[in-house]
């Protein structure tokens, strides 16, 4: 009798082993599965850290102020006599565009005296107008008024530019 005893001892000290296995692995499972989910959700968090922040601009709409037409004698170049040229410039804000048509006599002036200093040979290229449009920036960027701020001038477009 006394090896019945121990045969249906052993067998429940099975069955508590196994439950302490089985919630032992469930643990395991449990613990691993927090681990992986903390690790993946802090790493999709956290895939801009040890990068400089980005900080948002704002993209502002660009500013056009469109010009008259100017027409020019050109100086002395074989045929070519004239130039009719239609530009629009791109100013960094509106308070630019205000002070450029506030001060549009003097716009027209700067471009005029510029355009007419030219022969048609100098302006046919592109690289001749690449030219001519950072002479026109460098000349419109000028205050228009002693001690005043300069200008900020983008970019200069030619919207029609005719030689005759």
């Amino acid at each position: 009798m006394a090896q019945e005893v121990t045969k249906e001892v052993q067998p429940q000290k099975s069955k508590k082993g196994l439950i302490l296995i089985a919630v032992g692995v469930v643990l395991v499972l449990a613990l691993g599965g927090g681990a992986a989910y903390w690790y993946f959700s802090q790493k999709s968090h956290g895939e801009h850290e040890g990068k400089p922040k980005e900080e948002k601009v704002e993209v502002k709409d660009p500013v056009f102020v469109k010009l008259e037409t100017f027409t020019v004698n050109l100086q002395p170049d074989a045929e070519a006599q004239y130039l009719q040229v239609d530009l629009t410039l791109q100013v960094e804000d509106q308070a630019q565009a205000d002070s450029i048509t506030k001060h549009m006599p003097s716009v027209r002036n700067r471009i005029l005296m510029l355009l007419s200093g030219k022969k048609s040979s100098e302006l046919l290229t592109i690289e001749g107008k690449q030219a001519l449009t950072k002479e026109i920036i460098n000349q419109l960027s000028q205050p228009f008024n002693k001690g005043a701020k300069p200008l900020v001038i983008n970019d200069v477009f030619f919207t029609s530019f005719v030689i005759q």
